[in-house]
C-alpha cells in the first residue's frame, strides 16, 4: 500500500505535531507500506522542491508570491490552491493508493479536493481544533467571526473526507457532535517510540552543574511553551513549594510563544537562581535533559483545547519511567490515573499545584516505584506507535476496497 501524507509542517521544525508524524511514518514503514510526504507552504523556508531531513524525504509546496499573498484571506486561498496543485502533481507522479491529510483545514480541504478530482480516497486526521487553539493563544475569541469561519471550514473538511481520524475519545465526541457519522471516525491515540525511552537514567553531573541544578529536586517540563500549557502557574507555585522543599528548582527545556513572558515573570519574581531555561535543544540531546528531571509537571489550563486534545509529552515521560504530575483537565484523565500512574492537581490553581507537588516529593519511595511501573505498563500495553498505527489498517483497506478505479490522465 502506498500512502501520500500531507502535513502542515515537518522536520527540521520540532513540535509534538512533528513527532507524532514521525511515529506514524516509522510504524507504517514497519508494516511494509510505502509512504511519501508533502508539506504545506506556510512553514516552508527553503526553495528546494524536495528536501531530505534526518533521513526523511519531504516534497515541499512553494509559498505563493505577490501582493495578494500578503493579505489575510487571499493568502489562505492562495496557499490552499498551491497545496492542491502540489498534491495533484504528486498523485500523478507517485500513484498513491490513499491521500492522508493531517490538520489543519488549510491542508485538509485542498487535499480532499485533489484526491476526489483524481479518484482517490482521502483520510483527514484532526489533531487539534485550531479555532480553539487560537482562543487559548489570544488571537481570536470564542464565537467571533474568525472562530466561526475556522470552525466552519474544519467541519466542511470533516464532511468531505472519506474517513476521519482523531486522537482521543473527547475529540471523537466533538466531531460526532458536528454531524460526522460515528462509524466514519477512528481514534489513533498518541503514542511513543518505546525503545527511545527504555534506557536507564544516567544523569550527567557536568550538565547538571552547568545548568545550576546539581543536588536539587528538579521539577521539569520539556516541550513547547504556549499559554495553555500553564507554565507560568508552575513558576508562581515555586515559592510555595520551596517553603516545604527548599532545594526545589524548575528546569524548562524548549521554547515557544510564551518564552519571553516566562523569562520576564521569573526575573520579576526573583526566581532567576531557581528557574532554569535551556532554550530548544537538538532532538537527539533531549534524553540527557530527561535524566536530570525528578518530577515532570504539566500544568495545562482548563479550556476546550486542553479538555479535548491529549498531549504527547506526558506519555514520553511515563515511558521513560519518570514521575508525572498533571492538571486535572479532561484530556489528561485519558492518560493518567491519580496516584496510580501519576499525580493530578486542580487546573488553574497555584495553591493546589504546589500542594500536590510537595505531597508527591514527600511520598513513599515504594509508591513512587509502583507508579513508575504502572505508567510504563500503560504505555507498553496501549501507547506504542506500532499498536496505535495498526488502527489505520482497517481504515485504509476499507477505502481502497470500495474506491472506483482512478481516471486516466
Amino acid at each position: 500500500m502506498r500512502i501520500l501524507h500531507v502535513f502542515d509542517h515537518s522536520l527540521p521544525l520540532q513540535s509534538g505535531y512533528v513527532y507524532r508524524s514521525l511515529g506514524i511514518l516509522a510504524a507504517q514503514r514497519e508494516f511494509g507500506w510505502e509512504t511519501a510526504h508533502v508539506t504545506g507552504p506556510r512553514f516552508n523556508r527553503s526553495e528546494p522542491q524536495v528536501e531530505t531531513v534526518e533521513g526523511w524525504q519531504f516534497y515541499r509546496t512553494q509559498r505563493p508570491r505577490g501582493a495578494l499573498a500578503a493579505r489575510p484571506v487571499a493568502r489562505e486561498i492562495l496557499e490552499m490552491r498551491a497545496v492542491a496543485r502540489r498534491i495533484a502533481e504528486l498523485i500523478r507522479t507517485l500513484a498513491p493508493d490513499i491521500v492522508h491529510a493531517h490538520s489543519p483545514a488549510l491542508i485538509g480541504l485542498p487535499a480532499a479536493r485533489a484526491a476526489r478530482r483524481l479518484g482517490l480516497p482521502c483520510v483527514y486526521e484532526v489533531r487539534a481544533l485550531w479555532e480553539d487553539a487560537a482562543v487559548t493563544q489570544g488571537t481570536t475569541r470564542e464565537g467571533g467571526v474568525r472562530y466561526r469561519l475556522t470552525r466552519g471550514l474544519e467541519t466542511a473538511v470533516l464532511r468531505r473526507a472519506d474517513a476521519v481520524v482523531t486522537l482521543c475519545a473527547g475529540m471523537k465526541r466533538e466531531l460526532a457532535g458536528r454531524g460526522v457519522p460515528d462509524d466514519k471516525i477512528t481514534i489513533v491515540p498518541n503514542a511513543v517510540d518505546l525503545p527511545a525511552f527504555s534506557r536507564a537514567a544516567t544523569p550527567d553531573p557536568e550538565l547538571a552543574q552547568r545548568l545550576g541544578i546539581a543536588g536539587a529536586t528538579v521539577l521539569g517540563f520539556i516541550g513547547s511553551f504556549y499559554h495553555y500549557e500553564g507554565l507560568d502557574l508552575l513558576v508562581r507555585a515555586l515559592p510555595l513549594i520551596r517553603q516545604r522543599v527548599p532545594n526545589a528548582h524548575i528546569l524548562l527545556v524548549g521554547g515557544g510563544d510564551e518564552d519571553a513572558a516566562l523569562r520576564r515573570l521569573v526575573a520579576e519574581t526573583g526566581l532567576s537562581e531557581t528557574v532554569h531555561f535551556t532554550g530548544r535543544v537538538p532532538h537527539g540531546e533531549v534524553g540527557r535533559y530527561y535524566d536530570l528531571i525528578d518530577f515532570f509537571v504539566y500544568p495545562r489550563r482548563r479550556s476546550r483545547l486542553t479538555d479535548l486534545v491529549t498531549p504527547l509529552k506526558p506519555l514520553e515521560a511515563m515511558a521513560a519511567r519518570r514521575l508525572v504530575l498533571a492538571s486535572r483537565v479532561a484530556a489528561h484523565l485519558e492518560l493518567i490515573r491519580d496516584e496510580e500512574t501519576g499525580y493530578l492537581f486542580a487546573p488553574d490553581d497555584v495553591s493546589d499545584l504546589a500542594r500536590r507537588v510537595v505531597m508527591a516529593i514527600g511520598d513513599d519511595p515504594r509508591h513512587h516505584e509502583a507508579i513508575r511501573r504502572a505508567a510504563r505498563h500503560f504505555v507498553e500495553s496501549e501507547r506504542t506507535w506500532p499498536a496505535s498505527a495498526a488502527r489505520y489498517r482497517p481504515v485504509y483497506q476499507g477505502l481502497v476496497n470500495r474506491t472506483a478505479p482512478r481516471p486516466v490522465n
